[in-house]
């Protein structure tokens, strides 16, 4: 049930980005960023790759600031709205994976959740694993989610 016939060769995790690649990236984007404009951002959404790259394009389009991104960046209205609110609708489709969630994001401790719950929940890339706890992937699951499930 859990497996596609789809599924088949090596899979291949991304790696989140350093500050260096989201640097590299704000240059591409004809952004002259310096480290604390490329800490603010990873401060949100760490070094996930989409979430960087849909930031640095919204900004760099002038269709919001970083400033305004950081301060109010889980809001219905946000450049992230679509992508939060997708995750949201997968949760609220699995009971056990919204209870698992709204208990990762509850605490400010890291959550030792049931192993296959804690597996499809970073496969899903909202949480990742600190030793055999959970933690929210990023600052901005962590709000939204909180706001949304907690």
């Amino acid at each position: 049930m859990n497996k596609s016939p789809f599924n088949v060769g090596l899979p291949i995790e991304l790696p989140e980005f350093n500050e260096q690649q989201v640097q590299d990236l704000a240059k591409r984007h004809g952004l002259n960023w310096i480290a604390n404009e490329v800490a603010a951002l990873m401060a949100l959404v760490g070094g996930h790759p989409y979430l960087v790259r849909l930031g640095i394009y919204h900004i760099s389009r002038q269709d919001v600031t970083l400033n305004q991104l950081v301060k109010s960046p889980a809001t219905e209205a946000g450049i992230y709205s679509d992508h939060l609110r997708r995750h949201l609708w997968n949760l609220e489709k699995y009971s056990e994976l919204m209870d698992a969630m709204r208990e990762v994001v509850s605490g400010s401790q890291p959550v030792r959740l049931r192993s296959e719950l804690g597996f499809k929940l970073n496969s899903m890339g909202l949480v990742k694993f600190n030793g055999n706890n959970c933690i929210p992937r990023c600052r901005l699951y962590e709000e939204y989610f909180r706001d949304r499930v907690g």
